[in-house]
């Protein structure tokens, strides 16, 4: 910011962030001295920590949701931290530490088996589930961590029965190789929506930097918590126990502080059946906080985007009524129970929209019970397709505009 040069007084303020603040004055024989203000700096202990553990330029240079999210997600990694350490700790007992007559031959057998099990786990996950981590973030976020509990749980429990000890810390590994993929890629994703200005690279290394200092904090704690569950397997259990429900509140917290302000499938769904119902547009902030972060093993109509030609008509008939009422880049209808959506190649992304929308409407439709859509309930599929084209017409440019229809 700069100002008149008037002799001595300040001309101009330099920012950094919020982090330091500069004033630069003229003296005599006009020299510019530089000065830092009573905001802060990197000198002070609050200005040293901020910029070893805070991403350049916070908090401007992150989403408002920054900070919640940054402190529960503290919160759980310190008590998972904690808890793992404890798992641990019953692995090693398990596979023979401190038993005279274990060897160490069928201890490095456990060992390769769990980690074999656990390879494969990541490469089927990621084959089966990898496209749909992204969009449900929170979701997948909050499953893999609970996943995290349940594999953490089956490793302490598993010295109790030395018969399965082996089939127990495999399918645990298991587990554990799904938290991985899945932590990973919705970190991945949720690092993309914090970082605000292309800084994604220093978002990632500031949260490691987090993580490995809540790591080291539950190392020091473990270092006395071991010694005291030593051969105390209720002292354990109850320790694991106090240590999890931290972990999965934090995580509930800490995915419910989290404003996305994409659509996703879900998202999306909420926002129309809000505006078909009360005509009214939801703010990122509303949309959030009814999305639901857990999932929904209610019946639903999936939706498949992007789909070969001939897996929508099979037919010139089919095709004729595919293309009834519809003059948009894209064909729709519903095939073997699913709501299929085959777009043409330049498709623009206000069409792309549109197209979900649609098919979210099919989708509430076909299922049981009332919708704002309910005027397709009574109508055969391509009829239903086919008034769905009149509908869509009808509200989404007001939707798109965010207006209210009239």
């Amino acid at each position: 910011m700069f100002g008149e040069s008037t002799e001595g007084a300040p001309f101009a303020t330099e920012t950094y962030g919020s982090q330091e603040k500069w004033r630069y004055r003229l003296t005599e024989g006009r020299v510019v001295v530089r000065e830092k203000s009573e905001a802060g700096g990197r000198s002070s202990l609050l200005g040293l920590f901020k910029s070893v553990f805070l991403p350049q330029g916070y908090p401007d240079s992150v989403s408002k949701d920054y900070l919640q999210y940054q402190f529960w997600d503290t919160v759980q990694a310190f008590s998972s931290s904690l808890s793992g350490n404890l798992s641990t700790q019953a692995s090693l007992r398990g596979v023979g530490v401190g038993n005279q007559e274990a060897t160490v031959a069928a201890a490095t057998v456990t060992w390769l088996l769990r980690d074999g099990t656990g390879m494969l786990g990541r490469i089927l996950f990621a084959w089966i589930k990898g496209s749909k981590l992204d969009c449900d973030a929170k979701k997948w976020r909050l499953v893999a961590d609970v996943l995290n509990d349940v594999a953490m749980f089956m490793e302490i429990l598993a010295p109790s029965f030395p018969a399965c000890f082996t089939l127990i810390v495999c399918i645990a590994g298991v587990f554990k190789s799904i938290v991985g993929v899945a932590g990973g890629a919705t970190r991945a994703a949720l690092t993309l929506h914090q970082a605000r200005r292309d800084n994604m690279a220093d978002v990632s290394a500031k949260d490691g930097s987090q993580e490995t200092l809540v790591n080291l904090a539950g190392l020091l704690v473990s270092l006395v918590l071991i010694p005291l569950v030593t051969d105390n397997p209720l002292l354990t259990f109850t320790l694991f126990f106090f240590f999890t429900v931290l972990h999965l509140l934090a995580n509930y917290r800490a995915v419910r502080s989290v404003v996305m302000e994409t659509l996703n499938e879900t998202r999306l769904s909420i926002l129309l059946h809000h505006y078909l119902s009360d005509d009214q547009i939801l703010s990122p902030l509303e949309a959030n906080h009814r999305e639901p972060v857990f999932p929904d093993f209610k019946r639903r109509v999936p939706i498949k985007l992007g789909v070969r030609l001939g897996e929508l008509v099979n037919s010139p008939a089919e095709l004729q009524l595919a293309l009834k009422n519809n003059r948009k880049p894209y064909l729709i209808g519903v095939k073997d129970g699913s709501v299929c959506v085959c777009r043409r190649q330049d498709m623009p992304a206000s069409q792309e929209i549109k197209a979900v929308c649609q098919a979210v409407c099919l989708s509430t439709a076909l299922l049981p019970g009332p919708a704002p859509e309910g005027v397709l309930k009574t109508l055969c599929l391509w009829e239903m397709v086919s008034e769905s084209h009149k509908l869509i017409e009808n509200i989404f440019p007001s939707f798109l505009d965010g207006k209210v229809p009239s």
